[in-house]
């Protein structure tokens, strides 16, 4: 099979496109014809020798861990899917999982069917950023209709999501963007979008019940005012969680650091959102997968608008 890999930590010209042997089947594992994959920043923050590098053990590596495809063998183990199922999923996370290949050996109880309804480079783009936004907002941040949420940097991979899930829960949502995003934020349902570049969040908002912080540090720090006194902020990135959660002693608000989990059961909750057009997915770009090193560059530098996906 082709596939990416890196045999040295570094930067996106580490990506080595190469031939490889197909991973062989365990038991609870089915074997995937891939189709797509998602990059997203734990991506390349891995392959730098950053993000999740402590968990894959010894280089060479194959990145990714969310893709699209068609279950091509099964495991005899494995009842719940067959042979021309098409699925989706985010698996093995933080430890190695080799979505940028042709082929990949996934658990079975990570994944789930891909509705047609949902198009095959969308799914492989909603599994990571879906759960993360699933879990922050539900798992840790315990949102209920009524409440009101922020959530800082709303046109990412993961805040738009954010957006619209709140939205379906039943809250009031303020987010953060450029000008450019505002009108499309709106349309996804937030009902007031603040312009970070100009205007301070904390000056209009305050006694707000839940921050989903997407940028972390500072700007974190700074969006802990607005939250009232037993409100929760989760902080996404890792890099800074510890001086956030220590500002939110501070502040007497609770801060809850989060790394996404694998999830079946919410990725069919997603699945059938997405069915149902209650939930979207912007896809920003596609590339081959052989140019997954343009896709690591254009995540740096941290103005994606949606996701990037990689095509097998």
């Amino acid at each position: 099979m082709k596939a990416l890999q890196i045999s040295q930590f570094g930067s996106s010209e580490q990506l080595q496109y190469t031939e490889l042997p197909k991973p062989e089947l365990n038991q609870g594992q089915v074997l995937v014809k891939n189709a797509a994959a998602g990059v997203n920043p734990i991506d390349w923050k891995t392959c730098a020798g950053g993000g999740a590098a402590p968990f894959i053990g010894d280089l060479p590596f194959i990145p990714g861990w969310e893709f699209a495809g068609t279950v091509e063998e099964i495991a005899d183990d494995v009842t719940e899917f067959k042979v021309g199922d098409e699925v989706f999923g985010f698996i093995n996370f933080p430890e190695r999982a080799g979505c940028f290949a042709e082929y990949i050996a996934a658990p079975a109880d990570q994944i789930s069917l891909r509705p047609k309804e949902l198009p095959t480079e969308a799914a492989a783009g909603l599994a990571l950023a879906g759960l993360t936004a699933w879990q922050a907002l539900f798992d840790k941040g315990q949102l209920q209709a009524s409440k009101q949420v922020v959530v800082l940097a709303g046109a990412g991979g993961v805040g738009h999501l954010a957006v619209q899930l709140a939205k379906w829960m039943g809250a009031r949502v303020v987010t953060t963007a450029s000008p450019e995003n505002h009108a499309f934020l709106k349309e996804l349902g937030a009902d007031l979008v603040i312009d970070y570049r100009s205007e301070n969040l904390t000056d209009h908002i305050h006694n707000v019940d839940l921050v989903i912080d997407g940028v972390g540090g500072e700007v974190g720090i700074d969006a802990l005012r607005c939250v009232k006194p037993g409100g929760t902020l989760v902080t996404l990135p890792s890099v800074t969680k510890d001086e956030v959660i220590a500002a939110g002693k501070q502040m007497k608000v609770v801060v809850e650091p989060i790394r996404v989990e694998p999830n079946a059961e919410q990725l069919d909750r997603l699945a059938g959102l997405y069915a149902d057009r209650k939930l979207s997915l912007l896809l920003a770009e596609t590339f081959p997968l052989k140019d997954a090193g343009k896709a690591f560059d254009l995540s740096k530098t941290g103005k994606v608008k949606g996701k990037l996906v990689l095509t097998v």
